[in-house]
C-alpha cells in the first residue's frame, strides 16, 4: 500500500471519525469539530478528498431535516493508517522487520501488551509450521 499524505484539515476529520464509533454526516463533522482549522464551507471538498484517498466511504443515508444526507465512516483503523505511514507501503527485509519491531517495542511499558504479542507470535509460528508441512 502506498503512503498517503493528509492535510491538517483532513487529519482533523479522520481523528474525529476514528474516535466516534458511528457514521457521521458532513453537518455532524462540522459541528463536532469546533476547534477546526478549516471553514465550514470546505467540508465537501475535504470529504471528497478523503474519499479519493480511499480513507472514508459513504456508509448510509441519514435523514437531516426534510432531506437525506450521506453519513461517512473511515475505511481503515487509525492503527492500520499509522502502520501504512511507517512502512510507506514497502515490503521489508527480514532484518528490517526485526529492527522495526525492536524500535516499536521500546515504547511499550505495559507487560500485558507483551503477553498479547507473545500470543500473536505463537499463532503466526504455528501457521508457518503448518504451511511448511503442507497442511
Amino acid at each position: 500500500m502506498k503512503q498517503i499524505t493528509l492535510t491538517k484539515s483532513e487529519r482533523e476529520i479522520m481523528d474525529l471519525l476514528w474516535n466516534i464509533d458511528r457514521p457521521l454526516t458532513a453537518t455532524e463533522i462540522v459541528n463536532l469539530t469546533p476547534e477546526r482549522t478549516w471553514k465550514k464551507s470546505y467540508i465537501h471538498l475535504l470529504i471528497n478528498s478523503l474519499i479519493k484517498k480511499n480513507l472514508i466511504k459513504s456508509e448510509t443515508l441519514v435523514r437531516t431535516g426534510r432531506n437525506f444526507g450521506r453519513a461517512f465512516v473511515a475505511t481503515t483503523t487509525r492503527e492500520e493508517f499509522e502502520i501504512r505511514q511507517i512502512t510507506n507501503g514497502k515490503n521489508f527485509s527480514q532484518n528490517s522487520v526485526k529492527s522495526l519491531v525492536s524500535i516499536l517495542l521500546e515504547s511499550v511499558s505495559d507487560p500485558d501488551i507483551f503477553d498479547e504479542l507473545e500470543q500473536i507470535i505463537k499463532k503466526k509460528k504455528e501457521l508457518l509450521v503448518q504451511s511448511d508441512d503442507g497442511s
